[in-house]
């Protein structure tokens, strides 16, 4: 079997390393697009086309990846009765996430009409709040259950494991602290329905007004 890893980042920082010294343009002109006007000159149209159309199809293969770790994620979480067994319907011919795939698709139509930059931007503030609280969690069930059985245990006692922590979350708070006014209303009104959400679900799983996967396995294991 290929591996394509080490291809993906090749292709980029050759392009990027070659380029400047193929052409000789202003600094200014280096902007959005620049490689395909640079392939033209470097060579004819037909090397601009071909760049545009793989970056198309490159933007596209991402987007569906993407989509699809979302939909399968959804599927799992239905599948762990975080969410109703409705987010865990498979498609009869494919056997896809169809529900988390709309969803997905819905969510992501729905966030097309903002900026690029406010996208990324608040794409980066979820997801080092995401991370902070995982390292929460790797401290607190440290502390709270030391003899839980691990795939991996990190060889470190807790204070030095605070220590360790302490790094990455320093970069993650400094990224969220220069977010815009904009980015911090769209994050917090996502934590805040995610927060709602999860009380939401576990009204109705004690109510029983929706149905969720009973089957759930455990895998803890004390040693």
């Amino acid at each position: 079997m290929v591996d394509a890893t080490p291809t993906k980042g090749k292709f980029p920082t050759v392009s990027t390393m070659a380029v400047p010294g193929a052409v000789s343009v202003d600094q200014s002109e280096w902007d959005t697009g620049f490689m395909a006007n640079a392939a033209e000159m470097i060579s004819r149209k037909w090397l601009k086309f071909w760049i545009e159309i793989g970056a198309v199809l490159s933007a596209i293969g991402l987007s569906e990846a993407q989509l699809s770790s979302s939909a399968f994620q959804l599927l799992g979480m239905a599948e762990i009765a975080f969410l109703p067994k409705f987010f865990g319907l498979r498609s009869k011919w494919f056997n896809t996430p169809w529900v988390g795939i709309v969803l997905s698709t819905a969510i992501s139509l729905g966030m097309s009409y903002m900026d690029f930059q406010d996208i990324i931007s608040s794409a980066n503030f979820l997801y080092s709040l995401g991370m902070l609280f995982e390292f929460a969690s790797f401290l607190w069930l440290r502390r709270k259950f030391p003899l839980i059985k691990r795939p991996y245990r990190v060889p470190m006692r807790l204070p030095l494991l605070v220590v360790m922590c302490l790094i990455p979350c320093g970069i993650l708070v400094f990224i969220m602290a220069i977010a815009t006014k904009l980015v911090y209303l769209i994050s917090g009104l996502m934590t805040v329905g995610g927060i709602g959400w999860y009380f939401l679900m576990k009204f109705c799983k004690s109510k029983k007004l929706l149905k969720f996967n009973n089957k759930v396995d455990d895998d803890i294991y004390v040693e």
